[in-house]
């Protein structure tokens, strides 16, 4: 019994059967890059769709609907016309804006948008009285009364009371929802008998529905 050599293999062979075993994993690897991707993009597209629904219904947490009554904050020694500034209310994970207009009429809002709660900005170039922007998907709302002006978000911008004191120092008082005049909202909030209410309710500031008129007490 004779043991011989095995015989070589033809020539091209072992280059094909190479060249067929790296095409296999490259698409190996493709088909898994896309399944990836692919199951990144509906988990994103998925969270986006769960997130929208639920600031649209109210299933997630909206500006200023957490509970008991909301404290009183100083927000700014002053704030001139013109300008505008960011801060935290009623909570600590509260965005919100307050505005002056070139008329000195003073406006509070919720920073957060309706749509799927990204930043609100405020545009003091853009138009007569500027305006609330929204970058992520082109929402505005006016800058007086916080209703939608354009782009998709459902509906207006939820209000922060602001009274100014005599000194010129801006206050935050309470809120307002969506739809809600600044009356409504604060005296839901502190009850029929509170001060601020009694004002309103007898004719004092913001009986014209335009939101965030400031009062001096």
């Amino acid at each position: 019994m004779s043991v011989t050599d095995p015989e070589p293999p033809a020539p091209g062979v072992r280059a094909d059967a190479a060249q067929e075993a790296l095409h296999d994993r490259i698409a190996a690897d493709s088909l898994t890059s896309r399944r990836d991707y692919l199951r990144i993009v509906a988990t994103v597209s998925g969270g986006l769709a769960v997130g929208g629904v639920g600031v649209a219904s109210g299933i997630l947490r909206r500006h200023g609907d957490g509970e008991g009554v909301p404290p009183l904050k100083k927000v700014a020694d002053r704030i001139g016309p013109g300008e505008s500034l960011a801060f935290r209310y009623p909570g600590d994970e509260d965005r919100a804006i307050a505005v002056r207009m070139e008329d000195g009429t003073l406006a509070g809002y919720s920073a957060v948008c309706t749509h799927l709660a990204c930043a609100v900005l405020w545009r003091r170039e853009r138009g007569s009285e500027g305006e609330l922007y929204c970058p992520c998907h082109e929402g505005v709302f006016d800058a007086r009364t916080g209703e939608v002006t354009a782009g998709p978000p459902p509906r207006g911008l939820p209000k922060v009371i602001l009274v100014e004191q005599p000194d010129g120092s801006v206050w935050a008082v309470g809120t307002a929802r969506s739809g809600e005049t600044l009356q409504e909202g604060y005296c839901r909030e502190r009850g029929a008998g509170g001060p601020l209410c009694a004002r309103l309710e007898s004719g004092g500031p913001e009986t014209s529905g335009r939101s965030g008129r400031s009062g001096r007490t």
